[in-house]
């Protein structure tokens, strides 16, 4: 009986080790593409919306979903859904999207799927896992944290949409840097190095931005 409780013991533990691992993996790129758009926003004195920025967005969104999965973090994994696929709107809108093989683009948009199928199928969505956290406040704050950061790009895909142009535009930034705040409130308190590590650059790229449009007397 001792030598199985070690065994589980020693498999959650590596589980956990790859979670952390790709989380880091995802956080890196976060990070990447935010100092890839910063330099080009300080480069041209203005806010840029590049291809590459919603590539290794999309990129870091499969790895941060994965990592959310593993562990159990139904805030992580809630944010990562829907921002997923608003990555690929904005690759289409640059006219990148159909560039790439069709099997990758299936698989691409499908993945998620394919996870939560897999998680379904293993009962790995149990309901007291997904919410371990506690006290309940905690997972309201972390959650909430997450939806305005969805919300950003939510409100971005719209905005993209009606001018048929991705941009990034003030009330992104504001999104980002309210729900960046929440998020990093949230994983100073649950000890999550990959959120404090990834929303602590977050933070000084979305002031940034924000000062550089405000400049450009945009709002």
């Amino acid at each position: 009986m001792n030598f199985l409780a070690d065994e589980v013991f020693l498999s959650d533990k590596f589980i956990r080790y790859i979670a952390i691992s790709l989380g880091f993996f995802a956080q890196i790129l976060f990070s990447s593409r935010m100092i890839i758009q910063w330099i080009s926003a300080e480069k041209n004195k203005k806010v840029t919306s590049d291809l590459i920025f919603w590539q290794v967005s999309l990129l870091a969104s499969i790895f941060m979903f994965i990592h959310g999965f593993l562990l159990h973090d139904f805030s992580i994994m809630l944010g990562q859904l829907i921002t997923y696929y608003i990555y690929i709107r904005n690759i289409q809108l640059h006219n990148a999207w159909e560039k790439y093989p069709i099997t990758l683009r299936y698989f691409i948009y499908s993945l998620p799927v394919i996870v939560i199928g897999l998680g379904v199928f293993n009962n790995a969505f149990d309901i007291n896992k997904l919410f371990k956290q506690d006290p309940v406040w905690l997972i309201i704050w972390g959650s909430f944290g997450q939806i305005l950061f969805t919300m950003r790009f939510v409100y971005q895909w719209i905005y993209s949409e009606r001018i048929k142009k991705s941009e990034l535009p003030m009330g992104f930034w504001l999104l980002s840097l309210t729900g960046s705040l929440m998020i990093f409130t949230y994983a100073i308190i649950t000890l999550n190095p990959v959120l404090i590590a990834g929303q602590g650059v977050g933070i000084i790229a979305y002031s940034r931005n924000i000062i550089i449009l405000k400049k450009n007397h945009v709002v």
